[in-house]
Parts: C-alpha cells; structure tokens; sequence
C-alpha cells in the first residue's frame, strides 16, 4: 500500500522541495526547480522510480517526528529494542540544488539501512553510476548528475546503491546529495553541520518576525513557514503545490500539476504575506506579476512558470502506476490556455491592497491597469472556464463575474480621490462599469425560487465560491441574498462538516469521478461566519480545520471525510493561505488589532 499523503513531511530552500515519509523514505524530489524532472518518483510509483530511504532495519522501530521550531528541518526519532536514533534532513539554503541526511546515536546503538536508487525523467531514465572514491558516488544522465557523499561504505544492487551502518550513542553520520550539470567538474564537498546551522539560522531570522495570532500563532508560523518554501527565490513566483497528480479521488483521472504560478493562488499568498507583515515577499511576488503579464491584455494567463513562462504544455507519463493506482500521471498543465475572468479581479485586490499596505507604486502599474481594464470591459460578459477551470464548454459562472465586479471596483476606489483629473474621470468609468456587472449578476446569478446566487447563470446549483460575494463586499453580509446562499451552500455542500466546491456529481466540469472536501471552501465558510457575528461556529470549523493537519501542520488539497485521508496535491497553497487568513479574521474579533485580512477589511458593498 502507498504511504498516506498525510504521512509525508516538506523538505525545501525555496527553489525546490522533497517529500520524505514516516519511515524515512525521500519519494518525492524535483533538481534544480519545483518543475524539473523528478530524480525520485516513487510517490507516483514505486521504489523503482526513484527513492532515498535510510532507516532502522528493525521494521517495528517506533517513529516520533517533528520539525524543529521555526524552521524547515525535520528531525524523526526511531526507537528500536537496542537504543535511540535522530535522523535529521534538511534542504540547505545557502547550498543550492542538495539534500542532507544526519544521522545521530541518541542512546544504545541502532542498525541502519540505506537504499538510494536514482531514477531520473520522472523514474524512467536509469543513470551510469560510478564510485568516484570510497566516499563519493555520481550518477549521471544526460544534463544530470548527482554526487552523494557519505563515510559509510556504499554497495551496488541491482541498480540501487545500498548501505548497512550501526549508529551508538555520540556517533553522527552525514549523507548529502547534490545536484549539478554532468558536464560541470563535480563540486567541492561541503560541512553538513556547518549547513545546518546556516540552514537554521535562516528559517529562524525568517519565522521569528512573524506577529502573535493569539492561539493560532504556531499553526499561522507553520503555514507561513509552509508558504515561503513554496515560492521561487530567484523570481518571487509561488507556487500551487510542489507535486503533480496526486489524485483527488484514489484511483481516479482527476490528477494535475500544480508545480506552476497561478494567479489566483499567488495573490492569496501575496495577502497573507502583507497581513502578517511580510512585505518583502509581497514585493517579490508583485514584481514577478507585472514581469509575467506584460505584454498585450488578450495573452494574460492565469498561470505562468516559476520565471514567468508561458508554454505549460500538459502530458502523460505513461510509465508510472500513479498513486494508488490514479493514472494519468499529467506534467504541466492544459488549464493554463483557458480563460478565467476571476484572475483580473484577484490581482485587482491584491494591487490594491499592496499599495494601501505600503508598497510604492511601480513606474508601469499604471500603464498595466490602462490596457487590463478596457480588456476587461470588453469580455467580462463571455462565458469562461471559471475558478475550478472546468474542462468542459464555458459558462457563465456567478463567481467569475462577481471577481470581474472586484477589479472594476477596486480600481474605481483608487483613482476616485486622485489629484490627477483624468484619473478621476477613468475612476469614474469603472465604477459605472462596476455598478453594470453588479446589475448584472443581480439579475441573472440569482435564483428568487431558491432563495441563493448560483453557480451559473440560469442554474439552480450552488458553488463554495460564492461564498467571496460577501468576502470581497459584493453585498453586506446581512443581506437575504447572502444569508440564503450561505443557508443553501450548508445544505447542499456541507459533508461532515466541510464544504465540497460544487455539486459531488462535478457533472460540470467535464472530467469523470468525485473528489473529496475542497479545504479552502470551509476556511472561506469560517471567514463568512466571522463576518455574520458567528463567531463560535467560526472557531469550531477552524478547529476541526486545523485538526485534519499531519503531526507537522501540513494539508492537501482536500480531504475525505468517509475514508479520513488527505487527497490532491501536497502541500497545497491555497490550505494553507485558509489557516492564515482565517486565524487573522478570528483573532481580529477574539483580540482587535491592526493586523486583519486585507481584502476583507476593506470591501465595501456598492
């Protein structure tokens, strides 16, 4: 049986990331960047395709885990009948493209095993492996190479590299691994300790400046924590999740790549880091955005690549069983082609916010906003593939125009008191413009029968994503329209607590199979809670939100309350951009202060 997503850990240096698991077993790891070929693939498939595992040989040693406060290093404990070991890994920061593996006698004396079996392309290409010196192996293929270095003795197996190794008490072995071009001189070695206290060191200067969220503070530092592993250093872009195809339903085609830059997601990010005080990373992330959009309004994306790329052309890895059997296997990602009218409305708030928060302003911002918006003007009317980028023919989705609302009227208010004329009368533009879509989606996203705003226009079917009419100030909270939705999103969505995205038939979106509970929907339902005065209904979803974290305060995609496993991919932003958000909103109500969820604090309903 595959290991449970929930049982993996992040490992990252904020250009790429590994998954190890529970038993020790690096499955999951992508050189030089979160979208290159994996090196190890087992998670998509077996050891086969590529897997780093060191471990007791006792297969009964008991297992205790944790990150060290702060920071990205996992430390995990094996206790065995003869004594105590700590394996400690860590991606270093300062040490680009390698992994280190410390393993430390704790009490007594454990025996260890080490099975490394590199499998480059996404475990298909078996690499010319050579022992360059009793203490250094390369595996080359291709561009590729990688060089571990270790002291204890390395035999070859069958196409792994194997070792056998005691550890006592006081004793400490080091593994890394390195990644470089193969037709580059290998690099000097480096000082594994000297990396991890580096390593630390930066992870603590970074999770130390995060604000107290009362209660929430060490699940918030965690996700936050979470979140900067997941963005690109080089470029500022963040990433969706470091993993392609693990699947929202076991066995099922509902499997995608999310190792991009979405928009949507990106931006969400982008608030959670300026509500917490992060405004570097915001500045990063906002110079990425007006880099990878520039050009004409018609070629905007709703995802990029890591640097800004445009061409994510989607395919299958026929080769890999999946996990638990889910095929296809798909690296990149067709949905990045469509058209998805929300995207103008998040970046839009997230702009704005920025400027508010007190980013300045960027020489070209203006310039973007005067060849975005007359695009906008001209096909916020036309069906689109909307927030769940359905595969299916467009339509007219509720929530797609409301965000299109958003930008129109996020822009409004920002030109309306300029000193410049011109500006206040292209103010004024858009808030005539804002005020037709609201009349729009008034008239045509709104079922009097149901007593609810739909998914789509002439539907009688409910969407999680209309929960942001009242988040992003559409209407007041209070209003009957939103009260009936939200009454109707509880009824129709609400699976043991937690909210699907839509309708578990997915009828719409073209793809066949169900999928579990979409996180995010039930932190954006906590949020509408805490806006209604719900507060209690608001701490108890929270709570049981933050309980279906793994022992590291890690979350998938979703979740399936029938089976109690995480599904999609691992770690995922958007999970994470909930703990944070939604802590915020309670802790704003539970203990006021300055610190609040922009794009909530400041929506204001026409």
């Amino acid at each position: 049986m595959a290991v449970l997503i929930e049982d993996y850990a992040l490992l990252g240096n904020c250009r790429t990331a590994a998954l190890v698991s529970r038993d020790g077993s690096l499955d999951w790891l992508c050189f030089p960047r979160f979208d290159a070929p994996a090196c190890f693939a087992a998670l998509l498939g077996d050891s086969d395709n590529g897997r780093w595992k060191i471990a007791p040989l006792d297969a009964q040693a008991q297992v205790k885990r944790a990150y060290r406060d702060g920071t990205l290093i996992l430390e995990t404990v094996f206790t065995t009948e003869t004594g105590r070991a700590l394996l400690i890994d860590f991606m270093p920061m300062d040490i680009e493209s390698s992994v280190v593996r410390l393993v430390v006698g704790l009490e007594g004396w454990v025996d260890f095993g080490m099975d490394l079996a590199i499998r480059f392309d996404y475990g298909s290409t078996v690499p010319w492996v050579e022992k360059r010196d009793p203490h250094t192996l390369t595996a080359v293929a291709g561009p590729d190479m990688l060089v571990l270095r270790t002291q204890a003795a390395l035999h070859p197996t069958d196409h792994h590299t194997q070792s056998r190794f005691r550890v006592e008490a006081g004793q400490r072995d080091a593994f890394t691994l390195s990644w470089q071009l193969s037709h580059e001189k290998i690099r000097d070695a480096f000082d594994a300790q000297q990396a991890l206290e580096q390593t630390e060191q930066y992870w603590l200067a970074f999770s130390d400046r995060c604000p107290q969220v009362g209660p929430w503070t060490a699940q918030v530092k965690r996700s936050l924590i979470t979140l900067k592993a997941m963005t690109f250093a080089p470029t500022g872009g963040i990433v969706a999740a470091v993993t392609t195809s693990l699947p929202e339903q076991l066995g099922g085609e509902r499997n995608w790549d999310y190792r991009f830059c979405w928009l949507r997601d990106a931006t969400m990010t982008l608030l959670a880091f300026m509500n917490l005080g992060y405004f570097e990373e915001a500045t990063a992330w906002r110079n990425w955005l007006l880099r990878s959009i520039a050009g004409n309004p018609e070629q905007i994306q709703i995802m990029y690549g890591l640097a800004g790329e445009r061409r994510l052309p989607e395919y299958q890895l026929p080769w890999l069983a999946g996990y638990e059997r889910s095929r296809p296997v798909r690296v990149g990602n067709g949905a990045a082609t469509q058209m998805q009218l929300d995207v103008y409305g998040e970046v839009a708030d997230a702009m704005t916010q920025a400027i508010k928060s007190g980013l300045p302003r960027l020489p070209r911002s203006t310039e973007i906003q005067k060849v975005i918006m007359p695009f906008l003007e001209k096909v916020w009317h036309l069906p689109d593939a909307g927030i769940w980028e359905i595969r299916s023919e467009p339509r007219h989705f509720t929530h797609s125009k409301v965000m299109a609302w958003v930008s129109f009227d996020r822009n409004a208010g920002m030109l309306a008191h300029s000193d410049d004329a011109e500006e206040r009368a292209r103010g004024a533009h858009y808030r005539a413009v804002a005020d037709e879509i609201h009349a729009d989606v008034c008239a045509n996203g709104y079922d009097a029968q149901l007593g609810s705003f739909v998914q789509t226009y002439g539907s009688n079917a409910v969407d999680a994503s209309l929960l942001q009419i009242a988040l992003t100030g559409f209407l007041p909270v209070e209003d009957p329209r939103v009260v009936g939705t939200v009454a109707e999103i509880e009824r129709a969505l609400m699976q043991d607590g937690l909210l699907l995205r839509y309708d578990s038939d997915l009828s719409v979106d073209g793809v066949s199979g169900s999928e579990g509970t979409f996180l995010v929907c039930s932190f954006w339902l906590a949020d509408v809670y805490v806006l209604m005065g719900r507060e209690d209904e608001a701490k108890v979803l929270f709570d049981r939100l933050c309980g279906l974290c793994n022992d590291l305060g890690l979350l998938a995609e979703q979740y399936d309350p029938r089976t109690q496993r995480m599904l999609g991919n691992f770690p995922q932003a958007f999970s994470h951009i909930g703990i944070i958000n939604t802590a915020l909103n309670l802790h704003r109500v539970v203990c006021p202060v300055k610190t609040r969820t922009a794009s909530q604090a400041d929506a204001v309903a026409p």
